[in-house]
Order: structure tokens, then C-alpha cells, then sequence
């Protein structure tokens, strides 16, 4: 049985009845509307969902949290990643690495659903992907300003960001816009394993995006995807993302696997897929439950050999700011 309370939300798409929950992505083709979670790991959670409707968002109110967060690394164990990192791009191994840190929480007293948070990120932190999902032992609530994924028939889009300013800046330097460029070559390459030979095109690139505090640079990468190729197939060549992880993309998850450990849903993948249509956000600025009382938020930055230590983390903390003062509490 599923929980009556089980539901999904995404730019306006309100999903309710669950019938099924499964990782079998070979369940994806058979045409049902399924609300998508799958870790930065690959831990998947595929939720099909029978009543489908236009719906704006609703939920009873969210009372903030209080007391600091807590980091699963300091600031200087932060920084000292951060030059692990520099030293392996010196040696040759890798060029870009994507830096993380989880923050937690702890309720106090009886545990709140996210929807009520996520109600307010709507507001206070309006995100182009913003989404939200229950199921059985998950609840996700998330801003997330990137696009992973946009299906429509055989036309496949990405969109990923590297590169972050305040928002009162207008100009990024040298250093976004190379990291941002080997993030569109890595997204041109998976899309490559999956598209036509020849159709993947840069059809933006280097586009600034205001958000809450913050300005993106983003790019966008087109394709047009093989004939018999399927769900599994695609989410196998995009998933864990690239703008997340690094590149080469190989040698990048080496490296987090070996310093961080698991993110669990934080920059997995969190939407839709129906058909050939589908909308999927890279899951970040996104805050989840697990069932066991704390409240989790992920944070990080994209280093380079060009990053300052001191500043990455900064980044992170600048990223975090904001949608954490929407929750309550201290950073």
C-alpha cells in the first residue's frame, strides 16, 4: 500500500493516487505518468501516478526551524578538499570537479512535511524546476534552477549552469566561463552516446540567469535522440549530471566517492517523465526527508585549477543562504 499522502508537483503538474513505486527503468516506456527521483548514486525511485491535473500548489503553513545547521565538513576541511582537488587537476587527472557538503537539521518535536516549505520556496525562491514529491520513506522539496533534461517527441535539451555571481553583479570572469564551457562539452558527449551523429548543436551559449541572489551562467545543449533508444538508455548516458559531477566525469566521481561519501537525492535528477515528453531538474536547492526527523540541504561549488579555496566555500554558503533563512535557522 501506498501513502494517501503521496503526491507530486512540478510547474503547475499536480500528480495524486499513487499505484506503484519501482526501479526498474524499463517501466518508464510504457506511456503512464511517473514522477522521478534518482540519487547522485543512481538509487532510483520511479512512482507511477494514475490522477494527473493543472493545480496550483497548497499546504498548511510551515513553521521555521531554529538553532544552526549543521556541515558535514568544516570550513578548513572544506578548503583543504578544495586543494586535493587543484593538486589533481595539476597532476593531469581530471579538469573540474564539483565540490559538496551536506547541511543538516534535527526537528524539534514532531517532524514537519516539506510541503508546507516548499509552499514557501514557491514564493520567497521562485525556481524555473522548482518540484516537490512524497512517496513511502521520501519527501523532496526543491528549487532547483537547472534543467537536465527536457523531452519533447525526439528533441532532447540540457541546460547546465556553472558559473555563480552575486546577484548585484553583472560579469563573469575567465574561470566560470571555461568551467562552464567543459560542462557543455561533457553534456554534448553524453547526449552523443544517445543522439543522432550530428544533430547535437549549442544553441545558447553563456546565457546569464537571474535568481534569488544569485545570477547562473548557463548554456544549452540540443539533440535529437536515436530511434529505438529508451528511458534507460537515456537516463544511463545524462545521469549522474555532468554540470554535478565533473569532467572527465569518470575521474571527477572517483574523486567525490573517495571525499564525500553519498549525497543520496542531492544533484540526482527530480521530475517528470510521460511518453516522449518529459521535464527533469538537476536536484539542487533542494532540501529532504528521509523519515528519521532531520532535514537535509545540499551545497556546492565547481573547482577549477583557476578556484581560490577560501572562495569556493563562500560559494557554497552563498547558495545556501537564502533558501536556508526560508527554512529557519543559522548557517
Amino acid at each position: 500500500m501506498f501513502e494517501q499522502s503521496s503526491h507530486f508537483w512540478m510547474g503547475g503538474l499536480r500528480a495524486t493516487n499513487c499505484v506503484e513505486i519501482t526501479t526498474d527503468a524499463s517501466r518508464l516506456d510504457d506511456g503512464s505518468f511517473w514522477a522521478i527521483s534518482i540519487s547522485f548514486e543512481g538509487e532510483a525511485h520511479f512512482a507511477r501516478f494514475e490522477n494527473v491535473s493543472n493545480s496550483s500548489f497548497s499546504a498548511e503553513p510551515w513553521s521555521e526551524i531554529s538553532g544552526p545547521w549543521s556541515s558535514s565538513v568544516k570550513k578548513d576541511e572544506y578548503i583543504n578538499y578544495v586543494s586535493l582537488i587543484r593538486n589533481s587537476i595539476a597532476d593531469g587527472g581530471v579538469y573540474q570537479v564539483n565540490a559538496c557538503r551536506e547541511l543538516a537539521h534535527r526537528f524539534e518535536g514532531e517532524t514537519q512535511s516539506l510541503d508546507g516549505l516548499f509552499a514557501n520556496l514557491l514564493v520567497k525562491n521562485p525556481a524555473n524546476f522548482a518540484c516537490y514529491l512524497k512517496i513511502n520513506g521520501l519527501e523532496l522539496a526543491s528549487a532547483s534552477p537547472e534543467r537536465l533534461l527536457t523531452r519533447n517527441g525526439s528533441t532532447l535539451l540540457t541546460s547546465p549552469i556553472k558559473g555563480t555571481i552575486r546577484g548585484d553583479e553583472d560579469f563573469f570572469g575567465d574561470k566560470d566561463k571555461a568551467e562552464n564551457l567543459m560542462i557543455v562539452d561533457l553534456m554534448r558527449n553524453d547526449l552523443g552516446r544517445i543522439c543522432d551523429p550530428g544533430s547535437i548543436e549549442v544553441t545558447e551559449l553563456f546565457r546569464n540567469e537571474k535568481h534569488p541572489g544569485i545570477t547562473h551562467l548557463v548554456s544549452d545543449v540540443q539533440g535529437t535522440l536515436r530511434e529505438g533508444v529508451s528511458w534507460k538508455d537515456i537516463l544511463e548516458a545524462t545521469m549522474p549530471p555532468g554540470s554535478v559531477s565533473g569532467a572527465p566525469k569518470s575521474a571527477a566521481l572517483s574523486i567525490i566517492q573517495e571525499h564525500e561519501g553519498k549525497r543520496g537525492p542531492y544533484c540526482g535528477t527530480l521530475g517528470w517523465i510521460q511518453g516522449e515528453r518529459a521535464e527533469l531538474s538537476v536536484a539542487i536547492r533542494t532540501f529532504w526527508t528521509k523519515g528519521d526527523g532531520v532535514i537535509r540541504f545540499g551545497t556546492g561549488a565547481g573547482i577549477t585549477w583557476g578556484s581560490e579555496p577560501a572562495a569556493e566555500w563562500e560559494e557554497t554558503q552563498l547558495k545556501a543562504r537564502h533558501l536556508i533563512s526560508i527554512a529557519g535557522g543559522e548557517l
